[in-house]
């Protein structure tokens, strides 16, 4: 016996020594592509020396005396820190993505092939003007800067993804950074899938419960649609897709997740300090790294410091000495479906207003890991690229013999939105950004900016200009044969909508509505937001002026509008009724739910138990309500639907209708639904949580969950790569943190602000920024995260263009020289 435990003894102690060893020599392997920050190069293609100064938050701080060496100095620095990400977001956007991961991310490869994003760019590049094709040229040439540095000196192969998959990373060409740009409007824009539930509901419901589920702004009058039915007459296949929008790899965002924002500022009138005011927080998808990279580039115009994108050579929001800038999605109407018939004599041609014309086709190839190359013919239309059934649902509204095409603003070679942002970087004055504005195309924004004498907010992008005539306003999808049915090209610039010194010294979007014009110039009839807007008035109108902490209390208020509206309506004729029930019943249970919701103020806090109870409850609600009628199409509403809760329970247009069960014998009122989804979430809760409701925190729920995209499902590897946090909010609330709606796990925060800033032109430098996660991509590095839980406190690091402030206490000095003749 003695014997057998000093082998099992040995042979423990040697399984430990192996793993040790295996760990030591992972650790070692994989800690080699973390750079050195006080490293020294000396690199082709610079013109004179370029120092790279890294402040105590590893926010690089690149100074220069050409801009082309500040911008290869940026790329070289975002090769540094973000390789693995960059070259991800350039395989999605080239549709190259299973080569590295095979057959999972195909049907996403297909379609973004179907887009043809790249081609788009590639001609895109010779339409940028000089200064601009410069700096994609130098910001080019410092990532390949870095790659070959990587190539030759043994780096860990650039980043730690590599070990796991393919370490083949092809040159960074100047198409790269501009398809980048293309890729960010796919994923804020929503309109095409708006158009397919519409189209999707029409056929599943009468015409004023449609206006019920998918209300339209109540500021705007809108004239009947025709059915869809009545536009193309079916059959309509039967049956849903796969989404592929499920995947993390998927650029595709689920409804109701595509882009949102907050931005306002202040006119001097309006602030304390005498200085205008501006703060900004652009809302995405969350993911480790955040998709935001914190920089400083001290070009010729002056210093320019703010949140930048890997692999795109411009600060996206930010400040210089005399200017602010933030963003927010527009929600201009900037897609348009068209049913097109196909010849049924001959499939390679389609109807058009002139008779019969052909496809245009090409063929191209699919190379997949550990599987066969498949080719795929993609095919256009006049009105842009045929889209496959397979995806966004569109199989179920496609009759046989029709395919569907997508027009949309983002594709076309003429797009010189990498020229805007590179001019709006180098404008003094507010008039200056709004002239350099004109030159984008898509993603179209919101451009909220603050000179030291005003404000002004301005549309920037392509407005698509349709017939006054076309069937359904493009609100569905309409055929495609006939004129009326077509765009007519863009908006001029100078119609988009601007706003310059209001009277009131205040300017802000929350994603609401901007204009209320009528059709064709009416922007969209799909707005980001009815809800938050009305906080942020709220918030506005209670100071006469306001501060940087005023805007930053702003920026992180949790107090949902949705939640003081909607309670008092649906539960109106619950508050305070019947008896004390007897201990550990349902009915207990929900007297003691119904006693904290009264005393609640809608503050949707992490540390509370009533915003859980709130959110599971609307949820609840809502799915009683739309799946009695619409069925499996309930799936589509993830989020509460506040507009339409509130028009059923103040019957608006007979909307109370939805409460009644049809497939019942019974009649239910609105009251009955309302206990009913209450109890049930009350229910689901206990078994989840306990039934102790005092001991539930919405944070424990509403994490923030910034996963890897790749590696966030790997066993283990999940605990080192994704970064979770408790946080408040929720989808109507300024500090926005859209939960998931799906899965075991939906109240996930998995969509809000990864970069928030906060300029004060009273005193610049005492503006302040944060992104969500850390400056580097590196789970290894301690730059990985350590942002991350400032901003979950809602706290802001310096953002100074002082080069004493950055290199006091900075973590790293690199100087990169040319190479001599």
């Amino acid at each position: 016996m003695l014997m057998v435990f000093r082998w099992m003894l040995r042979i423990f102690t040697g399984l430990v020594v192996l793993a040790s060893l295996a760990l030591a020599g992972g650790y070692y392997f994989l800690s080699r592509s973390l750079p050195d920050y006080s490293e020294d190069f000396t690199l082709q293609g610079l013109h004179a020396p370029v120092e790279i100064v890294r402040n105590n938050d590893n926010v690089p701080h690149i100074f220069g005396s050409d801009d082309r060496d500040v911008y290869f100095a940026l790329g070289f620095t975002h090769a540094q820190d973000r390789l693995w990400q960059m070259t991800m977001l350039r395989r999605t956007a080239q549709g190259r993505l299973s080569e590295v991961f095979g057959n999972r991310t195909l049907k996403i490869d297909e379609l973004m092939r179907r887009y043809d994003l790249y081609r788009y760019a590639t001609e895109a590049v010779a339409v940028q003007d000089e200064q601009t094709r410069a700096a994609l040229d130098a910001y080019a040439a410092g990532v390949n800067a870095w790659i070959a540095e990587v190539n030759r000196g043994a780096r860990g192969r650039g980043a730690p993804e590599f070990f796991f998959f393919s370490n083949e990373i092809a040159a960074w060409q100047p198409a790269d950074s501009l398809v980048i740009l293309k890729l960010m409007a796919l994923q804020l824009t929503g309109q095409l899938e708006d158009e397919v539930i519409r189209a999707r509901l029409s056929l599943a419901l009468p015409e004023n419960r449609l206006r019920d589920i998918l209300p339209d702004d109540p500021g705007q009058a809108i004239a009947a649609l025709p059915d869809y039915a009545q536009i193309v007459p079916g059959p309509f296949p039967q049956g849903t897709p796969r989404r592929y929008a499920e995947d993390p790899l998927s650029p595709f965002p689920r409804r109701g997740f595509s882009g949102a924002s907050n931005a306002w500022a202040a006119a001097p009138a309006r602030a304390a300090a005498g200085g205008t005011l501006l703060a900004n927080d652009p809302h995405l998808g969350f993911t480790a790294p955040t998709l935001w990279y914190l920089a400083r580039l001290e070009l010729r115009a002056g210093g320019v410091i703010g949140a930048t994108i890997p692999g795109v050579p411009v600060v996206m929001a930010g400040r210089s000495e005399a200017l602010g800038w933030g963003v927010t999605t527009a929600y201009v109407d900037d897609q348009d479906l068209h049913i097109e018939e196909v010849n049924p004599d001959n499939p390679e041609e389609y109807r058009t207003p002139d008779g019969w014309k052909r496809f245009e086709t090409r063929r191209t190839i699919i190379q997949v890991k550990d599987a066969a190359p498949v080719t795929i013919t993609l095919r256009w239309t006049d009105n842009g690229p045929v889209l496959p059934g397979s995806h966004y649902d569109l199989a179920t509204i496609t009759p046989p013999g029709h395919v569907m095409s997508l027009s949309w603003t983002a594709l076309t070679a003429q797009d010189t939105s990498m020229t805007a942002a590179i001019h709006l970087m180098g404008a003094k004055s507010t008039a200056e950004a709004m002239e350099a504005g004109r030159l984008f195309v898509a993603p179209a924004q919101n451009l909220m900016l603050a000179d030291r004498e005003g404000i002004a907010m301005q549309i920037i992008g392509a407005v698509p200009q349709r017939d006054a005539r076309n069937q359904t306003r493009g609100r569905m999808p309409s055929p495609g044969w006939l004129a009326e049915n077509r765009w007519l090209g863009s908006f001029p610039y100078a119609e988009n909508p601007r706003f310059v010194k209001p009277a009131t010294g205040i300017l802000g979007n929350t994603n609401n509505k901007t204009v209320d014009q009528p059709f064709p110039r009416h922007l969209s009839y799909n707005w980001g937001d009815t809800q938050r807007v009305q906080r942020w008035l709220t918030l506005m109108k209670t100071r006469e002026v306001h501060t940087r902490e005023s805007f930053i209390e702003a920026q992180l208020d949790t107090v949902s509008p949705t939640a003081r509206a909607i309670l008092p309506l649906i539960g109106a004729d619950l508050w305070f009724t019947g008896e004390a029930a007897p201990e550990g019943t349902p009915e207990r249970l929900r007297q003691r739910a119904l006693e904290l919701m009264a005393k609640w103020n809608g503050e949707m806090n992490e540390h509370l138990p009533e915003p859980l109870i709130y959110q599971a409850w609307m949820r609840a609600l809502q799915d009683r309500l739309i799946r009695d009628e619409i069925g499996p199409l309930a799936d589509e509403f993830t989020k509460i639907e506040p507009v339409f809760l509130e028009r059923v329970y103040r019957n608006i247009d007979g909307a109370s209708a939805w409460c009644d069960v049809i497939q019942s014998a019974q009649v239910e009122t609105c009251t009955d639904m309302a206990r009913i989804a209450l109890d049930q979430a009350l229910l689901d809760l206990s078994e989840k949580y306990g039934r102790n409701l005092e001991s539930w925190r919405w944070g424990d729920v509403h994490q923030a969950a910034h996963d890897h995209p790749v590696l966030g499902n790997v066993p283990i590897l999940r605990y080192f790569v994704n970064i979770r946090q408790s946080t408040s909010g929720d989808d109507n609330t300024l500090m926005r943190g859209s939960p998931k709606g799906t899965g075991p796990d939906p109240w996930l925060n998995v969509h809000g602000a990864g970069y928030r800033g906060v300029y004060d032109f009273a005193d610049p430098d005492s503006s302040v920024f944060i992104i969500a996660t850390g400056q580097s991509g590196h789970p290894l590095s301690r730059h990985y995260d350590n942002l991350g839980e400032r901003w979950r406190r809602g706290e802001y690091i310096p953002m100074s263009l002082d080069p004493a402030l950055a290199r006091a206490a900075s973590v790293g000095d690199s100087h990169l020289r040319p190479v001599m003749p």
